[in-house]
C-alpha cells in the first residue's frame, strides 16, 4: 500500500476513534467526568454534654396545710399572695359537735370539783372517807385530761400557717367537706427558689454538686435560663428509676413557683473540639478533599447529635469533607464540588444534639458552639433542638413497640 494509502486509512481510523469517544462521552457522561459531591467543612469550638431530666420550681421551703379531721370548712381566708407569720389562722372547720362535747365535760368537771372539795374535808374523819377523797381526785383528773383532749380536737380544726412566708397557693371553698387528703394551703417563702427534678439512674453517676445545669420553659423558650446542682437525693426511686436532684436558681431567675421546666445538667465540657456534619462521618471516617480528590481519615466520634459530630483524629480546624460521606468513592478518587463549602462566621453555633437514649425517655444532650464567648448561649439552644429530636425519636420508637 502507497505512503497516501496509509495516510488516508490512519485519518479515517483518528476520525471514527473521535467519533467513537465522543459518542460515548455524550452516553455515558460519568465514565469521564469526575463524580460530583457536596462537602462541608470542620469547624473549632467549645463543645458540652449533659444529663437531660424534667423538673418542677418551688421554694427552698415551703409546707402545705392538710386538715386533720373529714369536716365541712366554715371559714376560708382570702389570702393568696399574702405574707402570713407561724400560727396565723388561714381557715376553720365545723366544731360544733366537738364544742357540745367540751361542754357536757366541763359541766361534769364542775359536779366533780364540788364533790372532791367534799371529799377533801372529811377525808380525815375515817379510812372510808380517805378511800372516797382519792377515788374523787382520780375522777377530777381524768376529766381535766378529757377537757384538754377535747380542746386540742377543737384546736385541730383551725388551719394555721406553719411557717412565716407567704400564701402560695389557696385551693377548696366554705361549705366544701374536707379531709386529710385534700391540701388547702401552700405557704413558705417564696424566693430563693429551686427546681426539683428527676434524673435516669443511668445517667445519675454523670451528675455532682456544683454543675451548671440549662433549663428550657415553655413561658420563656427564647431564654437562656441557668441554674446549678445545690444536691442529689442519696437513695433514688426504685419504681420510677429515677433520682432526685435538686438545683439552685439565681435571684433574678424569671420562673415562677410551680411552672415545669426541662433540665439539662452539664457534665462535661472541652474548650475546643473539631465538630463536622453528622453525615461526613460513616465507619468511623470522613472522607478529606485535598488537591481535588478525596482521602479516607479515621476518626473517632466523640459528642455525637442529629446534625453535627464531634471527631477526634488527624482532621484538624477549617479541612474541607465531604458531606454527606461517599463509601461508593475510593481513596484518591478525583471529584468535583458541587457546592463551596463556606466557612461558619466565628459568633455562630454549630449545632449539635444528642442520640437518644432508650431508658425512660430520657436522653443525653450534647451541644457544640463554634465561639467560647457565645458557649452557654448556643449550649442552650443545641439543648433545646436535642431534647425535640429525642421525644420524637423516642416517640416513634415506643410507637412500635406497643403497637
Amino acid at each position: 500500500m502507497s505512503s497516501r494509502g496509509l495516510v488516508w486509512s490512519g485519518s479515517v481510523l483518528a476520525v471514527l476513534a473521535v467519533a467513537a469517544v465522543g459518542g460515548a462521552y455524550w452516553k455515558y457522561p460519568d465514565f469521564f467526568q469526575p463524580p460530583t459531591v457536596t462537602t462541608g467543612v470542620a469547624v473549632l469550638g467549645p463543645v458540652s454534654e449533659a444529663v437531660y431530666g424534667t423538673g418542677t420550681v418551688e421554694p427552698e421551703r415551703w409546707a402545705k396545710v392538710v386538715p386533720l379531721q373529714r369536716r365541712r370548712l366554715i371559714e376560708l381566708c382570702r389570702c393568696e399572695g399574702q405574707a402570713v407569720k407561724a400560727g396565723q389562722v388561714l381557715g376553720r372547720q365545723d366544731d360544733a359537735e366537738e364544742v357540745s362535747a367540751l361542754h357536757e365535760l366541763e359541766i361534769n368537771n364542775e359536779q366533780l370539783t364540788r364533790d372532791l372539795d367534799r371529799a377533801s374535808r372529811d377525808r380525815d374523819k375515817s379510812e372510808a372517807a380517805k378511800t372516797e377523797y382519792e377515788q374523787r381526785s382520780t375522777q377530777f383528773e381524768q376529766s381535766k385530761s378529757r377537757i384538754s383532749a377535747q380542746k386540742t380536737r377543737i384546736d385541730s380544726l383551725v388551719l394555721r400557717a406553719p411557717l412565716d412566708g407567704m400564701v402560695l397557693r389557696r385551693d377548696g371553698e366554705v361549705g366544701e367537706i374536707v379531709g386529710p387528703t385534700e391540701v388547702l394551703f401552700w405557704v413558705g417563702p417564696p424566693t430563693p427558689m429551686q427546681v426539683v427534678a428527676e434524673i435516669n439512674e443511668e445517667e445519675i453517676t454523670r451528675n455532682a454538686a456544683g454543675q451548671k445545669a440549662f433549663l428550657r420553659s415553655e413561658a420563656f423558650s427564647a431564654q437562656a435560663l441557668r441554674a446549678t446542682v445545690s444536691q442529689i437525693t442519696p437513695k433514688g426511686d426504685p419504681t420510677r428509676k429515677t433520682f432526685r436532684v435538686y438545683l439552685r436558681l439565681p435571684p433574678d431567675t424569671p420562673l415562677r413557683i410551680g411552672m415545669t421546666v426541662e433540665v439539662n445538667i452539664i457534665y462535661r465540657e472541652k474548650t475546643a473540639a473539631v465538630v463536622v456534619p453528622a453525615e461526613a462521618v460513616a465507619g468511623n471516617a470522613v472522607q478529606v478533599v485535598s488537591s481535588g480528590k478525596i482521602q479516607r481519615v479515621p476518626v473517632t466520634v466523640g459528642v455525637r447529635g442529629s446534625r453535627n459530630v464531634e471527631i477526634i483524629g488527624d482532621v484538624s480546624k477549617d479541612t474541607t469533607v465531604l458531606s454527606p460521606a461517599r463509601a461508593d468513592l475510593a481513596d484518591g478518587t478525583r471529584i468535583r464540588v458541587e457546592n463551596v463549602a463556606a466557612k461558619p462566621a466565628p459568633a455562630a453555633p454549630a449545632d449539635i444534639a444528642p442520640v437518644p437514649s432508650p431508658a425512660l425517655d430520657r436522653a443525653p444532650a450534647a451541644a457544640v458552639v463554634a465561639s467560647a464567648a457565645d458557649a452557654d448561649d448556643a449550649v442552650i439552644s443545641a439543648a433545646i433542638s436535642a431534647h425535640v429530636d429525642s421525644v420524637v425519636n423516642d416517640a416513634r420508637r415506643n410507637v412500635g413497640k406497643y403497637r
